[in-house]
């Protein structure tokens, strides 16, 4: 699988787009997807391999579908959504600011670049902004 996506750059966004996670076994993602398109009523808007995690990503309207074994997974499972985002590097300084904790500090992910924050009231969330890769510039 490479990496397929219908919109490569979420700089333009005007507001975040909220993901629901959800977990799927090893060889589970193509009916997973499925599913999710029939109920939603719309395609996936995004494929990718994340090689680096051992595990395979892809959206479907507000889901997040995160496929790997369960030792794989489990370490994500305390996230508790993701939020595609215009800029990173602004919620990084304004959740500094509010004193959220930063329990990954932002790195390079197979869609631009993400980390991983801890509100005060203790919720967990992913913050990524997606930016075109060499192949799709």
């Amino acid at each position: 699988m490479t990496l397929w996506r219908r919109d490569n750059d979420s700089t333009h966004r005007t507001e975040p787009r909220v993901y629901l996670r959800a977990y799927v076994p090893p060889g589970g993602l193509e009916q997973a997807i499925g599913f999710y398109e029939r109920l939603l009523g719309v395609r996936a808007d995004l494929r990718t391999p994340y090689p680096e995690k051992g595990l395979s990503l892809a959206t479907v309207g507000a889901f997040l579908l995160i496929e790997g074994a369960e030792e794989t997974v489990e370490p994500f499972r305390a996230t508790h959504g993701t939020l595609l985002v215009d800029d990173v590097a602004g919620y990084l300084e304004r959740l500094e600011q509010e004193g959220a904790e930063i329990t990954d500090p932002p790195v390079d992910v197979p869609t631009g670049v993400g980390f991983t924050a801890r509100h005060p009231d203790g919720t967990v969330v992913e913050y990524v902004h997606h930016r075109p890769q060499p192949h799709e510039v």
